[in-house]
């Protein structure tokens, strides 16, 4: 059962109580800047995480300034599409509200996720050569209650991590595949379910790739299940490999 820090009262609460009830998650943007962008994508996870935990969710957004290069800037990072909040009426009776907000905002009534300040030396709109998942993973790398300073030397460790495990993932696809053993799938859910925790799920990802007598056909379906939450497209390299 997913629960949050609700940031209006510091307790943490259960994100969503009717579990298969709709639940609509309203994301607040400013501004085209690296802190929305981060606000944005902790709403694209939370949608994930309670979609994987069988609760259908209603993405929306709420903000007026820059939204088209946000949306062209999210759409690159895999953020799945918000609907705008002016375009849409109330939620409907019996739905649940979440609101993930920039810290110090506040919304309308609801639990409050925050989201630490993101600063950036490398613009935004990424060069064509550059491979966005990477901003993707630098950003899901730190808790989303910590600052984080985005630099070119910080992507560049990134960009290595991340071709490293789609690498790993290619190979070990290659062999039969085994079922995710309980004991990982159960780390893997306690780590989002607990304030939607995203670098305990890497690090237990990290932790699969050295597990000795795991089958490597396990390791992968272990990397796919956990990228249902984390969105870094783990699985694109397979078949590429000569």
């Amino acid at each position: 059962m997913l629960r949050i820090i609700d940031a209006r009262t510091g307790d943490p609460v259960v994100a969503a109580p009717a579990r298969r009830a709709l639940t609509r998650v309203e994301a607040h943007t400013q501004r085209f800047d690296a802190t929305t962008l981060r606000v944005l994508l902790v709403a694209d996870v939370l949608v994930r995480a309670l979609e994987v935990g069988g609760t259908p969710a209603w993405a929306v957004v709420a903000g007026e300034e820059q939204m088209a290069e946000l949306r062209v800037a999210a759409a690159a990072l895999g953020i799945r599409p918000f609907e705008d909040r002016r375009d849409v009426g109330p939620e409907p009776a019996g739905s649940q509200q979440l609101h993930v907000v920039s810290r110090g905002d506040r919304a309308a009534e609801g639990i409050h996720l925050d989201v630490a300040r993101a600063d950036s030396s490398v613009p935004m709109n990424l060069p064509g050569d550059t491979d966005p998942t990477v901003l993707r993973l630098a950003l899901l790398a730190h808790p989303r209650s910590e600052p984080v300073r985005l630099t070119p030397a910080a992507l560049s460790d990134v960009d290595r991590t991340l071709a490293h495990w789609r690498g790993s993932v290619a190979v070990w696809a290659q062999q039969p595949s085994r079922p995710v053993p309980d004991t990982l799938r159960r780390d893997l859910r306690a780590a989002w379910e607990n304030d939607l925790d995203v670098p305990a799920v890497l690090d237990v990802l990290r932790r699969v790739e050295t597990l000795d007598r795991l089958p490597d056909g396990a390791r992968f379906e272990t990397y796919a299940y956990a990228d249902r939450i984390l969105g870094l497209e783990l699985t694109r390299d397979i078949g590429t490999l000569t």
